[in-house]
């Protein structure tokens, strides 16, 4: 179906069903009632003869059991016919019938009295009617019609809504939700527009290959690998290298999340799989691509304290029959991407359901001028724009925070009335996504805007003065986000950090509340995130990396994920106060440390502060000015920023 065909396809609102379930009762009413609102009085059959005997019964209907008398219109004013209403609910006068009579076994005795009535004109008409069981029939089945309705409707709500077409949803809720990628007409990103990861490119193009040419492979006794996990941190391109995957193979591509098996009923995530690797057999070679994968892969009875998902173990158990069970699938390769790896089910990970593994990493610097220049192509750049710079400036960035800030920068220029985007657009827009916006109205009072300005010389000062800290590039008293101050640092791409590294670090962010003590001889709350970074530094020294003397060679870190669900801390109570003590100890050593710097340097921390005060933002060049040049500075640095 196109397009065209699904956007003009009829769209049942659920207000017509309720209208429709409402008419339904005034048209039963209308049928049952003789299109008469008013009910009609019981009276007694001698009563009834009464009235006939008396000239004032117009008409008689009368059934096997029960008759309907009319009264005729100039009686129906008089005291004994008072309580009938005179009026019905339209406010029309009332046609009857006005009352309603039971016969009994007295039928031929009843007939015979309207026989004499009527030739003695005292009874203008009288009529039997045949019992009719329509109405009772109705009135007995609309109850259930309207509950199946309705259960039908919560139904077709609840598994997805108009996907699958008309009422047949309900019967297609097991079937799988998997997208189907047509290489003709949807959009196609191939491994071009895929910058950097290049071993994980030549991994997924040699599954490309497998499919397109497997008997390249097969001819000297190779067997197709079953799948391909790819694992990172989240925006660093994992489903953008399966899209270039499904641009690239000529062959159906498949795409579902993992949380599309997961359902409310028992057995629909199961059936789901099922039902997908049939459409992937039938269109075999094909590729199915999972995107996080850890909504059904989890560990099994591993998933938290209150018991395990019985539902989402079941279709984790399908899916491991699928990959690798007694009835393999052949020619289907399956994808899946996750950046929680380290709670996957074993099973789920081993050789021969996953065949391979490959880690998409945060990009380096080479990478990230890649991935710059395919965002760029569609921006109006300045000529003078250096993909090489923007690389240095922003280390750690994901695929995901390149692509936000080219986008950022084409909105701060566009807002400035820009014509193209230049160099300055981007440090604001890393500016931007770093620290937060700007808060140039934030009041401050002077006494606040001192200590801010002393709690960032501080930082700047000390990481100026060690070998190992990142030096400083720029410096803010400006709010920005949640901060009061910001500074822009260049540190070193490390592969390795050694325990001296670490210490200066730590140093250089203890420097801003060494700076308040040092100055004010008072510390604040101003150095929250400091601390914080600070305590995680020290404690992944003592617990993690085994690098603190004392406790020695030994690390508590699990890879596998599984240590929050322990009841017990991998280590002696005696073991979590020397842990405690050092990781104490090391913090405080290297505040002692920064406050002795400080106190040599007070003098130019105090003319720091001072500029900072007064221009708001400092650069490197204003530190050489008063510190001279740092005698530790390398080439090929790169900006990140701390608040």
């Amino acid at each position: 179906m196109s397009k065209d065909n699904k956007s003009n396809k009829l769209k049942i609102s659920p207000w017509l069903i309720y209208g429709g379930i409402l008419l339904m009762f005034f048209a039963i009413q209308y049928v049952v009632g003789d299109s008469n609102w008013s009910e009609p009085r019981p009276t007694s059959l001698s009563t009834f003869y009464k009235y006939l005997d008396a000239g004032q019964v117009n008409k008689v209907v009368y059934s096997k059991t029960t008759a309907d008398i009319y009264i005729k219109d100039q009686f129906l004013k008089n005291k004994e016919h008072q309580k009938v209403p005179q009026k019905d609910m339209f406010g029309n006068p009332n046609r009857g019938p006005h009352y309603t009579v039971v016969i009994g076994d007295k039928n031929e005795l009843f007939t015979k009295k309207l026989d004499e009535a009527y030739n003695a004109k005292k009874l203008n008409d009288y009529s039997a009617e045949p019992e009719s069981m329509w109405g009772d029939v109705l009135l007995t089945l609309l109850p259930i019609l309207i509950l199946v309705a309705l259960w039908i409707f919560m139904m077709r709500r609840m598994s997805g809504g108009g996907a699958g077409g008309g009422g047949g949803q309900i019967f297609n809720i097991g079937k799988s939700k998997a997208k189907l990628f047509d290489e003709k007409n949807d959009i196609k990103v191939t491994f071009k527009d895929v910058a950097g990861l290049e071993g994980a490119k030549e991994e997924i193009q040699e599954i490309v290959e497998f499919l397109k040419n497997p008997e390249k492979y097969t001819s000297i006794g190779g067997k197709i690998p079953k799948g391909a996990l790819l694992v990172g941190p989240p925006g660093t391109g994992k489903t953008l290298l399966a899209k270039a995957v499904a641009g690239e193979a000529k062959v159906p591509f498949f795409s579902l999340s993992g949380s599309d098996f997961v359902e409310m009923f028992v057995g629909v995530g199961a059936s789901r799989v099922r039902d997908l690797f049939k459409q992937a057999k039938e269109k075999s070679p094909a590729i199915i691509f999972i995107d996080e994968i850890d909504a059904v892969g989890r560990a099994r009875g591993k998933n938290n304290f209150s018991g395990s998902n019985d539902e989402r173990e079941n279709t984790l158990n399908q899916l491991l029959t699928e990959m690798d069970g007694f009835g393999t699938n052949t020619n289907v390769i399956v994808l899946a991407a996750t950046n929680r790896a380290d709670v996957l089910d074993k099973a789920l990970m081993r050789a021969g359901r996953f065949d391979r593994q490959i880690y998409v990493d945060l990009p380096d610097i080479r990478e990230r001028r890649e991935i710059f220049e395919v965002h760029l192509k569609p921006l109006k750049k300045s000529e003078d724009l250096d993909t090489e710079f923007l690389a240095k400036q922003t280390p750690g960035f994901s695929g995901a925070d390149i692509a936000n800030v080219c986008n950022e920068a084409a909105l701060i220029a566009a807002r400035n009335d820009k014509k193209a985007v230049d160099k300055q657009d981007f440090l604001d827009a890393v500016d931007r996504i770093v620290g937060g916006l700007e808060k140039k109205n934030k009041i401050i009072s002077p006494e606040e805007k001192r200590a801010i300005a002393i709690h960032e010389a501080g930082h700047a000062t000390v990481s100026w003065m060690l070998e190992h800290a990142a030096p400083l590039v720029k410096v803010t008293i400006v709010p920005r986000g949640q901060s009061l101050g910001a500074a822009w640092y260049l540190p070193e791409e490390r592969l390795i950090v050694r325990p001296e590294q670490m210490l200066d670090e730590m140093c250089a962010t203890m420097g801003g509340r060494a700076a308040e003590k040092v100055t004010f001889d008072k510390i604040s709350t101003g150095a929250l995130s400091d601390l914080e970074k600070v305590t995680k530094q020290a404690r992944a020294m003592v617990t993690i990396y085994g690098l603190n003397e004392k406790l020695g060679n030994i690390t508590y870190y699990d890879s596998s994920g599984q240590s929050e669900y322990n009841f017990s801390k991998p280590y002696s109570e005696d073991t979590a106060q020397v842990i405690d003590k050092e990781i104490s100890m090391l913090i405080e050593a290297q505040y002692q440390r920064a406050i002795s710097i400080l106190e040599e340097n007070k003098d130019k921390l105090t003319k720091l502060a001072d500029i900072l005060i007064e221009r708001e933002v400092i650069f490197k060049d204003d530190l050489e000015d008063i510190f001279g040049k740092r005698p530790y500075d390398k080439p090929g640095h790169e900006m990140v920023t701390e608040a």
